[in-house]
This record gives C-alpha cells, sequence and structure tokens, in this order.
C-alpha cells in the first residue's frame, strides 16, 4: 500500500482508540479483563489516550511523506512503537492480566508492527 494509505489507516486505528479510552474506558477495559474500579484507574486510561492520541496525530499528519529516507525512519519509528506493544500486551496475557478480548491486542500490534515493517522496506527500494 502507498504511504498515505498506510499512514491514514494506521493513525485512524489509533485515533479510535484514543478516543475510546479517553471517553468510554469504563466499557473498554472490561473487554480485557481489566476493571475501572477508582478515579486513579480512570485518569490512567484518559493518561494513555495522549500517547495514542499522539501516534495518530503523527501518522495523519504526515500523511503526504514522499518515499525515502525520512520516511523509512518514521515506518522504522511506528514499528518498534507497535513492537513494543507486542512484548507488553503478551506479557499481560501469560500473566493473566489481559483475559478474554484481551488477546487481541498482541494480534493487532504483530499486524501494525507487520505492516510497519513492510512499509519501511517499500522505502529502500524506491
Amino acid at each position: 500500500m502507498n504511504n498515505k494509505t498506510f499512514l491514514t489507516v494506521h493513525g485512524s486505528i489509533y485515533i479510535v482508540f484514543a478516543l475510546a479510552l479517553f471517553f468510554i474506558p469504563t466499557l473498554i477495559w472490561p473487554m480485557y479483563g481489566l476493571e475501572i474500579n477508582d478515579q486513579y484507574a480512570y485518569f490512567l486510561s484518559q493518561h494513555t489516550s495522549i500517547f495514542l492520541g499522539g501516534i495518530a496525530a503523527i501518522s495523519l499528519m504526515l500523511r503526504e511523506i514522499e518515499t525515502g529516507l525520512i520516511a523509512k525512519k518514521l515506518f522504522t519509528a511506528l514499528m518498534i512503537g507497535n513492537l513494543l506493544g507486542v512484548v507488553i500486551t503478551v506479557y499481560a496475557g501469560i500473566t493473566g492480566i489481559f483475559v478474554g478480548f484481551g488477546w487481541s491486542d498482541p494480534a493487532f500490534f504483530t499486524l501494525l508492527s507487520i505492516l510497519s515493517y513492510l512499509q519501511m522496506k517499500k522505502q529502500e527500494s524506491k
């Protein structure tokens, strides 16, 4: 896929999760086996939205990036971020923190890592 399409999809996914974790964390987190049982947990979910929204903004604001070194660095950074997501969410699943729908997160981050890697590799071939 081209850079614009990839970054639009990537940014859109992240903005959906940022908004969901900010506005409806008490609906989202129980699907993953987590409880929002006080104001601090609620705030931490909203705090997480800062970073998800930031990644979304970077992806969406750079949709017009041309193929080349800077694009390769952008996709490498997105891949690293998604790989961190794989490690952290697999850990949450293995330790029993995430249950139920929580196992979708490692799959989600793995898919985005692979897509980021493929997009990064395309920057070399042009």
